[in-house]
C-alpha cells in the first residue's frame, strides 16, 4: 500500500519530518498521532457573517469526536465563508474564490481526507468544486434548515416573507407588520426554512451520495444533526482506509440522479449552475440540456415552499429526502446502484425510509405536480439556454406573449418599478439586463423582478419576468433566468427595447424575441461597448475569465482537476 499523504509530512524517524511534527506538537498533540493514522481535515465555513453557518463551531466538535472515535486525527481549518444575506455585491461572485481556497488548502497540507462543512447557498458548491479538483476521500455535512417560522399563530416561511414585502409595497401591510415578522421568520440558526438554494444543495449532496442519509432536512438545531456530524466524522476515517475518493462517488450517474431529485423536490434553479460547475471540476460531462432530457418527466413530489405550502421542518418530520429517493428508486427513475460515501448504494441507504405525511411528500402515482421542477428554454433570446421553474409559476403564464418593459440595470429597475406612470399591465413582460456573471458582476439574485406596485394594488400576483440574473431558491413566479449569453457578453437580451413582443412557451421549451433579424442586427451594431466593472483584484480576474451561466459560471482556468499529489518539500 502506498505511503499516505500525511505520512509524507509526518513519517520517518529522527530528523525526517522533525519540522512538521515539532510545530504541530505545539498544540499538545501526542506522539501516536503521527503513527500513520488518517489525518482528516475539517473544512469549516463558520462565520458570524454567514448566519446559516454560525453554529458550525459546535457542529465541527461533533465531527472531531467522530474522527477520534474511528482512530483518525482531526485538523480543522477555515476557508472563506460567503453568506447570501450580507455579502455584496453577491455571494456568487465569491463562490469560485471559495473553491480556490479549498483546493489549495487541501493540496498544500498533510490531509488524507476531508469533511466539508457547508450550508449557505454558495458554500456548498464552492467547497465541493474545490474538493473535486483535489479528489481526496470527501464527505459533506450540511448546516440543516432553521425551524419553521411562526407569525401571528401560523407557520411563516421565506415565501411568506416575500409576500409580506409585496403587501407593504401595495399598501396592504405596514412597516410595523414587517418589523414584527423579522424575528418570527428566523427563529434559529440554519439555512432558509423553505426549499431554497441552501436546502436544495444539501439535498443534492445527499442525492449524489456525498452526504449521509438525512443530510438534507434534519433541522440545524436538532440533536440528530449533531449525530449525523459525528457519524460523518467516523465514516471519513474508513473512507480513507478504503481509498473511497470523491471521483468514485461523483460519477455521471450521481449527477443524473441529482437532476431527477431536484425535479422531485421542486429544487432551486441555482442547482443548474452549481451542479454543472461541480461536474466539470471532477471532469464529468454535464450540460444544461441534460436538465431538459433527464429531468423533464420527473413529477414534483414535495409540497414545500416556494413551489408548495409546507416548510423544511415539515419535510423532515414527514420522512425527508430518503422517502423521495426510495420512491424514485422503486419507481425505476433513479439508478439505485450508485455508490455513496457510506460504501453502500443509494437504494440500500434509503430502502427503509417511510413517509409519515402524504400531504408533504406525495407518491409517484399521485404526485403533487405533474411537471418537473426546472425547464430549459431555447430561442433567439437565449441560444445557449435559459431556465424557468414551472412548479413555482402561475400555470396560465407558462405559455404567454406580451410586450417588453425593459430595465437596463438594477439602478434603473429600482428607480422606475414603482413609478405610477410606468407603462405596464398584467400582460407585460418585465425584462432586466446587465445582471449576469460579467455584467453585474457575479450574477446576483435579482431575477425575481418585483411586480410594479400599481399592479400589486390591482391584485396581480405573477408576471413573466426575464433576465440574465439568478433568483433566490426561496423565490417564485413565472421567472425566466440565466439567459445565456448575457447582455454584457453580447447576448440579444442587451438589445431588447420597450414594446418588443416576446413569446414564452414552456411546453415547447421556447423563448423568442419577435423582432426581425435585420432590426436586431442594426441594434447590435449600434450597441456601445460595456464599461469595465472592475480594474483590479479578484473582481477583475472573475470578469476576465468567468464562463457563462450554461457552463456553470466557473473561472475558465479552474475547470478540471489537478489531483492530490504532494507538493515538493520546502525545508
Amino acid at each position: 500500500m502506498p505511503e499516505s499523504r500525511s505520512q509524507q509530512w509526518f513519517g520517518g524517524e529522527g530528523a525526517k519530518g522533525f519540522t512538521h511534527r515539532s510545530w504541530v506538537r505545539s498544540r499538545g498533540v501526542p506522539t501516536d498521532h503521527f503513527d500513520g493514522r488518517p489525518i482528516i481535515g475539517i473544512c469549516n465555513t463558520w462565520s458570524e457573517l454567514t448566519s446559516c453557518n454560525s453554529h458550525f463551531r459546535e457542529l465541527a466538535r461533533h465531527v472531531r469526536e467522530g474522527i477520534l472515535e474511528a482512530g483518525g486525527v482531526p485538523m480543522e481549518f477555515p476557508v472563506i465563508s460567503t453568506g447570501e444575506t450580507l455579502t455584496r455585491p453577491t455571494a456568487m461572485l465569491l463562490r469560485n474564490l471559495a473553491s480556490m481556497d479549498v483546493e489549495e488548502t487541501l493540496r498544500a497540507n498533510p490531509l488524507d481526507g476531508v469533511v466539508l462543512m457547508m450550508g449557505c447557498d454558495k458554500t456548498t458548491p464552492g467547497l465541493l468544486m474545490g474538493a473535486a479538483s483535489v479528489n481526496l476521500p470527501t464527505i459533506g455535512v450540511s448546516a440543516g434548515p432553521m425551524l419553521n417560522g411562526s407569525f401571528r399563530g401560523r407557520p411563516f416561511g421565506v415565501k411568506d416573507a416575500w409576500n409580506l414585502g409585496a403587501d407593504l409595497r401595495a399598501g396592504r401591510a405596514s412597516v410595523a407588520d414587517v418589523e414584527e415578522a423579522e424575528s418570527c421568520l428566523n427563529r434559529t440558526v440554519g439555512v432558509c426554512n423553505v426549499m431554497g438554494t441552501g436546502s436544495t444543495m444539501a439535498a443534492m449532496v445527499e442525492a449524489m451520495g456525498v452526504g449521509l442519509p438525512g443530510n438534507a432536512a434534519i433541522p440545524a438545531v436538532d440533536a440528530r444533526r449533531r449525530v449525523l456530524a459525528r457519524m460523518a466524522g467516523r465514516r471519513i476515517v474508513d473512507m480513507v482506509r478504503e481509498d473511497l475518493t470523491l471521483d468514485k462517488v461523483l460519477t455521471r450517474t450521481a449527477f443524473e440522479n441529482a437532476i431527477k431529485v431536484n425535479a422531485a423536490i421542486g429544487g432551486s434553479t441555482n442547482a443548474v449552475i452549481h451542479l454543472t460547475a461541480i461536474a466539470r471540476r471532477v471532469e464529468v460531462p454535464l450540460d444544461i440540456e441534460d436538465w431538459h432530457v433527464i429531468g423533464r418527466d420527473i413529477p414534483t413530489l414535495v409540497n414545500i415552499q416556494p413551489s408548495g405550502d409546507h416548510l423544511m421542518q415539515d419535510f423532515h418530520e414527514a420522512g425527508g429526502l430518503p422517502v423521495v429517493i426510495r420512491e424514485l428508486c422503486e419507481g425505476g427513475l433513479l439508478d439505485g446502484d450508485a455508490l455513496t460515501v457510506t460504501g453502500r448504494t443509494l437504494a440500500e441507504n434509503n430502502d427503509r425510509a417511510e413517509c409519515h405525511n402524504r400531504d408533504v411528500i406525495f407518491s409517484l402515482d399521485k404526485p403533487f405536480k405533474a411537471h418537473s421542477g426546472i425547464a430549459v428554454l431555447r430561442g433567439n433570446l437565449c441560444p445557449d439556454g435559459a431556465v424557468i421553474k414551472p412548479s413555482a409559476a402561475d400555470p396560465r403564464l407558462l405559455k404567454h406573449r406580451g410586450k417588453a418593459v425593459v430595465f437596463e440595470n438594477q439602478d434603473d429597475l429600482n428607480a422606475r418599478i414603482d413609478d405610477p406612470g410606468l407603462d405596464v399591465d398584467a400582460d407585460s413582460i418585465l425584462v432586466l439586463k446587465n445582471c449576469g456573471p460579467k455584467g453585474f458582476p457575479g450574477m446576483p439574485e435579482l431575477g425575481m423582478i418585483p411586480i410594479p406596485a400599481k399592479l400589486l394594488a390591482q391584485g396581480v400576483t405573477d408576471m413573466v419576468r426575464i433576465s440574465d440574473a439568478r433568483m433566490s431558491g426561496t423565490s417564485f413566479g413565472a421567472v425566466v433566468l440565466h439567459v445565456s449569453p448575457e447582455a454584457a457578453a453580447g447576448g440579444l437580451l442587451g438589445v431588447v427595447r420597450d414594446g418588443d413582443l416576446i413569446e414564452l412557451d414552456v411546453a415547447a421549451r421556447r423563448l423568442e424575441l419577435l423582432v426581425p433579424d435585420e432590426e436586431l442586427a442594426r441594434r447590435a451594431a449600434e450597441r456601445p461597448a460595456p464599461e469595465p466593472k472592475a480594474t483590479r483584484g479578484y473582481a477583475k480576474l472573475y470578469i476576465d475569465t468567468v464562463n457563462q451561466a450554461h457552463d456553470g459560471c466557473d473561472l475558465d482556468f479552474l475547470v478540471g482537476k489537478t489531483g492530490s499529489a504532494v507538493p515538493p518539500q520546502q525545508h
